[in-house]
């Protein structure tokens, strides 16, 4: 992908990353535990990066980003992403999770029966799981049957998807256990 450029920015849950190309953003990195990290995840996952001050368009999405995550609800849905690279399916999961409003949620089953059935949601777990844009395709706001977490694959896992949730003042039926 050609003048790829990437950007690391402060949120109340640490520091995440930005991966944007002239046509739109191809990547958000969640935090890791230090900026080295997160900058190193994001260098494994995009090689030859430049790091780079933001576009204006790049910024108002960091802007919406750190809005939301400071529990103030703000619509992300107009943030152009490229997503040219992931599978068909997994575009259309994410078009419908991206029409999850702040503070709501859906579950696997239902963003499932939407794509032709229940049967699918394992895929649209999977879907997920590979979700590149983690915040702007707020997968956080899906969940399992029952209103249970089910998975995240960010660092942190599940207690990172529980609090964006609870910044989000979405209402999740979980309580921790040793075992999340």
């Amino acid at each position: 992908m050609p003048d790829v450029r990437f950007a690391l920015f402060d949120t109340t849950i640490g520091r995440c990353g930005v991966v944007w190309a002239d046509s739109g953003i191809v990547a958000v990195q969640l935090p890791h535990p230090d900026e080295a990290q997160t900058r190193g995840r994001i260098r494994q996952r995009h090689t030859d990066l430049v790091e780079a001050l933001p576009p204006a368009r790049v910024q108002t999405a960091i802007d919406g980003m750190v809005t939301l995550l400071q529990g103030r609800p703000i619509d992300l849905s107009s943030v152009e992403l490229d997503l040219g690279d992931q599978p068909a399916f997994n575009r259309e999961v994410y078009a419908i999770t991206r029409g999850i409003p702040p503070g709501a949620t859906l579950t696997y089953g239902a963003i499932a029966k939407r794509l032709g059935g229940v049967e699918l949601s394992r895929s649209v777990g999977t879907a997920l799981g590979q979700n590149p844009c983690p915040i702007v395709v707020p997968c956080h706001r899906v969940l399992a049957a029952g209103g249970k977490p089910g998975g995240f694959s960010g660092n942190g896992g599940v207690l990172t998807k529980l609090k964006m949730l609870a910044i989000e003042g979405a209402a999740v039926n979980h309580t921790p256990s040793l075992f999340d």
